[in-house]
């Protein structure tokens, strides 16, 4: 378990969470003494709660529901706010003050774009009428592969304007990467950039799009109709093979007397479609309908206290599912930044030096960056006071100990550091941060509200203090509606509903605290089991990312003689070698700060950790490989060649 050491106490409870808080309190007579009731009531009166959040965030609809929620024969077939019509890209456009900024975008050369409410409104109006001529309406899906820049944001404005549906992707893609994705939902519509920025370097993806556009006209057959080549460096001279391409430069502006049409879809209507990550098989192509940004502006305005003009930044692609969550913000009329590239080019400084020069409030990024930050021992605040900064947002992986202590020590003591954790599949948070209580050491903050979350032990029984599986047993708005190509429910119901019986199993290994805290310790299907005891990963990299002589790390359960051993693979700093003495300090440290059952068998050096495309680190393709076994999809990985440093080991053999 984690210390219980404060690193931050809130000064003031004048926030929007207590606000609504206020609200229900008078409205309905109650009385919640802490937050854990107040969450109980929203588990508890959940469709009470969901009906009240969707009258009082102001969430713009044409018609009414029916009721709240109907629950289906099965979790997964449970549908809200049956009989309401809305339109998705309405509520993100028709907030904010036309005058106000809604997007800032920072490219990696240093330019900087600002677009206004009513400058982004016509942008998607422009859009809009050009994907009108092309056919697109209700249900048709339109993808991009894209930088996190304005012109990603306008492509799924201007799609889910109509009611069709939205998926993306970054250009850093590989090609089968892109089409294991796209090819599946067959898009009517190809948007996408001609080039891209990383690490200073101009990087074109023109070939690449002549083999994609060539199989995705393949797959759609007449119903694709266009390849849109969006000039984001420079334009493209020769559009070589490209299948059906057009210039958005040459879109025509729309005429003054023009107006944005507002398609009107029902909740059960998908508006995105994410992917899985797919390294045990084609990517899982989840549907997802309004109930995700609802739960959006529950998760951003309750839970980060973001208001309206407020300044938001988080770092991600478009291929991660935090892009689409952070462009949920301007459904609270806030200002949007982006930026694309790479966040250590041309130093460690570029993102927070636009953190203080544009007074952000807000800013987002990975367990992953902050640890990179913490390793090259940046001290952010001897450079940047940050006044305006009040929360720090942190995904993708637990963030260890260290990493809270990091962020007070050497980025700014006064903020509220909210780790926070869900996923692609509901494209948004089981747990996160709440502005109103204190910040513990290597702690998430509290359960989200209206989210049913629990930790189930190895009988099924609901726990604390204890690890087991995260699972969530009543619906939520945020759930998928379904997979697509999935008429059947089969896929969707093995992926969450096998371990317990109509009850959803998110696949993390946790544990919720004395002080109703929740510890992530890593996917459940990458614990170790040494001894048939669970464990989980985030324990020991934990511990392993204090030691200064290790750069990385990945852990692996291997089966070994009737029982798992626990491998650690590691990668050194420079200069550094993997010799006795550092194996047998990194062994008692671990021992020393978790248990003896931590304590790998064998500690091995490669030279490179893989990662997915989004950053997250794979311990089931390593598990894969260590066995002899083929790893599916190596296109879903950023680095697939690292596998081959895991293969045919000697010290591995069984």
């Amino acid at each position: 378990m984690a210390t219980q050491n404060i690193l931050w106490t809130p000064h003031s409870k004048d926030t929007n969470l207590s606000r609504f808080q206020g609200h229900l309190e008078m409205r309905f007579d109650k009385s919640f003494s802490d937050y854990v009731s107040f969450h109980k009531f929203s588990v508890d009166e959940s469709d009470l709660f969901w009906k009240e959040w969707l009258s009082y965030s102001g969430f713009k609809l044409h018609k009414e529901p029916e009721r709240t929620l109907d629950h289906g024969t099965h979790f997964s077939k449970s549908r809200w706010f049956p009989g309401a019509l809305y339109n998705f890209a309405e509520n993100l456009l028709e907030v904010g003050n036309p005058n106000d900024l809604a997007l800032v975008f920072y490219s990696e050369d240093g330019k900087i774009q600002r677009i206004k409410y009513s400058e982004l409104k016509t942008e998607v109006l422009k859009l809009q009428k050009h994907l009108m001529t092309l056919g697109v309406k209700r249900g048709d899906r339109v993808v991009g592969l894209l930088p996190n820049a304005p012109i990603a944001t306008i492509g799924m404005l201007a799609t889910t304007s109509l009611g069709a549906i939205w998926s993306s992707a970054s250009p850093d893609f590989g090609v089968r990467g892109i089409l294991d994705r796209f090819e599946q939902i067959q898009p009517k519509v190809f948007l996408s950039v001609e080039s891209y920025l990383f690490k200073g370097k101009q990087i074109s993806i023109v070939d690449k799009l002549e083999e994609v556009s060539l199989q995705l006209a393949k797959a759609g057959g007449v119903e694709f109709k266009q390849t849109i080549i969006y000039d984001f460096i420079e334009p493209v001279k020769d559009f070589g093979k490209i299948q059906f391409p057009f210039r958005y430069s040459e879109i025509n502006r729309p005429d003054p007397s023009d107006k944005l049409l507002y398609t009107s879809i029902n909740f059960s209507d998908p508006v995105y479609i994410m992917f899985s990550s797919g390294t045990t098989g084609l990517p899982k192509c989840i549907v997802q309908g309004g109930g995700v940004l609802l739960n959006h502006t529950k998760e951003l305005s309750l839970h980060c206290d973001l208001s309206k003009q407020n300044r938001f930044f988080y770092y991600t692609t478009c291929g991660w599912m935090m892009w689409n969550w952070s462009q949920s913000s301007l459904a609270i009329g806030a200002t949007l930044y982006q930026f694309d590239g790479n966040p250590f080019h041309p130093s460690w400084e570029t993102l927070w030096s636009m953190a203080e020069k544009e007074s952000i409030q807000v800013f987002g990024t990975s367990a992953k960056y902050l640890s990179v930050l913490e390793e090259e021992k940046v001290q952010v605040k001897l450079k940047y006071s940050l006044p305006s900064l009040k929360v720090i947002l942190s995904t993708g992986s637990p963030l260890p100990n260290s990493g809270f202590r990091y962020v007070y020590e050497n980025i700014k003591k006064d903020v509220q550091l909210s780790s926070i954790s869900g996923g692609t599949d509901l494209n948004g948070c089981f747990a996160l941060g709440n502005p109103n209580l204190p910040v513990f050491e290597g702690q998430i903050q509290c359960k989200g509200l209206g989210m049913d979350v629990q930790v189930f032990d190895d009988m099924g029984k609901s726990v604390e203090n204890e690890k087991g599986e995260l699972v969530c047993p009543t619906p939520f708005p945020s759930m998928p509606l379904s997979f697509w190509n999935d008429d059947s429910g089969a896929k969707y119901k093995s992926a969450y509903f096998e371990t317990y019986d109509n009850i959803w199993c998110h696949g993390d290994f946790a544990s919720i605290t004395a002080v109703k805290g929740l510890i992530i310790y890593g996917r459940s299907d990458a614990t170790l089991n040494p001894g048939g005891v669970r464990i989980g990963t985030a324990d020991i990299y934990s511990v392993v990312s204090t030691i200064s002589e290790v750069k990385d790390s990945v852990i692996i359960g291997q089966e070994y003689k009737d029982d798992v051993r626990v491998i650690l693979f590691v990668t050194l700093s420079e200069g550094i070698s993997l010799d006795e003495t550092l194996i047998k300090k990194i062994k008692e440290k671990i021992k020393l700060e978790t248990s003896p059952r931590h304590v790998p068998a064998l500690v091995l050096s490669v030279p490179e950790i893989p990662y997915t495309v989004n950053g997250k680190k794979v311990e089931i393709a390593v598990k894969q490989t260590v066995a002899g076994l083929e790893v599916k999809n190596k296109n879903a990985l950023a680095n697939p060649n690292s596998l081959e440093h895991f293969k045919n080991r000697k010290e591995l053999s069984v």
